[in-house]
């Protein structure tokens, strides 16, 4: 019995996917719900599963194409005995059939009398300086021209030099030794995900009008109480007590007192939200993601740590859903984990503000006339100027500063 295998149904929001690669060819055997195929939208890969057990007996849809819900991607012969898992090789064709050029790189007539691909690069400098390919020797694998052996052929024996005037002192020309190894161009597409990143990014770039305001922290207290509590905190409530919780917390009290910050535009209007979904950046291995911890101000300090971690690793792993990276109402960004000492983060639209979080270092500080080492971290705060002051982005940039300074402003929601 034949079944169709079809792309699932997508969320709401999203138009179509890319059918990203394969995992099975036609012929293969395959078990009832192992993943067929992936398919990336524009955050997110999903994973198409076999529906019963059988061969995939034929294939409709190739890697890279754009798909919508319901099409047929394969055709699976339920519980039909395995083909052979390699396809023949295609026959030559015969000698009176002339065969069609190739549609990456131009052939040229080699010094041999055979033909010879030539690199994008390699090919506009050939062509822009009138050289004969089959007069330069390649130093690449099967014979190949790089870049360094025409830039070579043109200082050694390429062009004769312009005969000088009688007066002009002599001037010693300079050999440039040949370059070895390949200098090769080499394009690839972006993934989905990662263009819609540059398409959104691209977008808050041009809609908003963009200003960032930069603080520093003194994590000493955020730190002395994780080191009090983190065993206790582990063992009872089952996840590893991070900083991101406090600057959760610590960014939605901000807001309450500033709400312009967790606003948005549409048009010419101001949308305050009277709730605080609090996006987190992700970093995956297909790109940045904004998982939403929804009602952030409701939750505690364990459900920020597990609700965080759990997302993590389902975005990494492209098993988020789409509903679960929007609707955010500000972000929190942390750099600090790469290395960054301090940046200007991006806004996320429709979002106005963004926070970043960068690299915690022991810094010289005054405190009290004494000059003492400290864990210090700068905070940077970008805004939509269209719609928030300079005041309110460093009152929102102060209130952070001390409730994490002084973490039991959190308890006290003060």
């Amino acid at each position: 019995m034949s079944i169709e295998v079809k792309v699932p149904q997508l969320p709401e929001s999203v138009q179509d996917a890319t059918l990203v690669s394969w995992h099975k060819k036609a012929g293969d055997a395959v078990n009832r719900d192992e993943n067929l195929v992936d398919i990336e939208t524009d955050k997110v890969v999903l994973e198409v599963p076999a529906p019963v057990a059988g061969v995939l007996k034929e294939i409709r849809v190739q890697d890279g194409t754009t798909v919508g819900a319901g099409q047929v991607l394969a055709i699976l012969e339920e519980g039909a005995a395995a083909k052979a898992a390699a396809a023949p090789a295609p026959a030559p064709l015969p000698a009176s059939v002339p065969q069609a050029p190739s549609a990456v790189a131009a052939p040229v007539a080699s010094a041999v009398g055979g033909d010879m691909p030539l690199s994008p690069s390699v090919r506009r400098l050939v062509e822009e300086n009138k050289l004969d390919p089959s007069q330069i020797k390649g130093s690449a694998r099967d014979g190949r021209l790089t870049k360094g052996d025409v830039l070579d052929y043109m200082a050694n024996r390429g062009s004769a030099p312009a005969p000088a005037r009688a007066e002009a002192p002599s001037v010693p020309v300079v050999r440039l030794p040949a370059r070895g190894g390949a200098r090769e161009d080499r394009r690839v597409p972006m993934t989905r995900m990662r263009a819609r990143i540059a398409e959104r990014l691209s977008q808050s770039q041009a809609s908003t009008v963009m200003l960032t305001s930069f603080n520093e922290v003194d994590l000493s207290a955020v730190m002395a109480l994780r080191a009090k509590y983190k065993d206790k905190f582990e063992k009872e409530q089952g996840v590893k007590l991070g900083f991101m919780s406090f600057f959760v917390k610590a960014a939605v009290e901000a807001l309450k007192k500033y709400p312009v910050v967790n606003a948005s535009v549409e048009g010419n209007d101001i949308v305050y939200h009277d709730y605080w979904d609090i996006s987190v950046a992700v970093s995956t291995p297909k790109g940045l993601v904004t998982p939403v911890l929804r009602d952030a101000d409701q939750m505690s300090f364990a459900d920020i740590e597990k609700t965080l971690a759990d997302m993590a690793a389902r975005a990494r792993d492209g098993k988020i859903g789409i509903e679960e990276l929007t609707g955010g109402t500000f972000t929190i960004t942390n750099g600090g984990v790469f290395g960054s000492l301090m940046s200007t983060p991006i806004i996320n639209p429709p979002q106005s503000a963004i926070l970043g979080m960068h690299a915690t270092k022991e810094r010289a500080v005054v405190v009290d006339g004494q000059v003492v080492a400290r864990p210090m971290m700068y905070i940077a705060l970008t805004y939509d100027h269209r719609i928030i002051d300079g005041k309110e982005a460093v009152l929102t940039l102060v209130s952070i500063k001390e409730s994490l300074e002084d973490p039991a402003r959190l308890v006290l929601g003060i």
